[in-house]
């Protein structure tokens, strides 16, 4: 019944720009923290941000600071990611999540996330 959907990647070039979204259903999510996770061919699922429930907190993984923002519009239901400055090494699927519950203080670890999308493939060519 919770359903979490990613749209918006696409090809784009290095130094260009995306914007994802993820649209929540079949749940309340205003109240849980969510994040953005990628993971490219061959590599373990990682972290990209986090961001709390009303959107008064984000963090970044070091990777994508300056480049990246969190977003999120509670009520539509939605979380975005706005990407910009684009990288070769940013070419990954990547997953919206809900986090219900904190088992430990990192909002970086996969398994701190209850629900997950199916992802949204992003390419950036040089």
């Amino acid at each position: 019944q919770v359903q979490l959907v990613e749209s918006g990647g696409g090809l784009v070039q290095a130094g260009g720009s995306l914007r994802l979204s993820c649209a929540a259903s079949g749940g309340t999510f205003r109240n849980y923290g969510m994040g953005w996770f990628h993971q490219a061919p061959g590599k373990e699922r990682e972290f990209v941000a986090h961001i709390t429930a009303n959107g008064g907190s984000t963090n970044y993984a070091d990777s994508v600071k300056g480049r990246f923002t969190i977003s999120r519009d509670n009520a539509k239901n939605t979380m975005y990611l706005q990407m910009n400055s684009l990288k070769p090494e940013d070419t990954a699927v990547y997953y919206c999540a809900v986090r219900t519950r904190y088992l430990r203080s990192d909002a970086s670890r996969v398994q701190e996330y209850n629900y997950w999308g199916q992802g949204t493939q992003v390419t950036v060519s040089s």
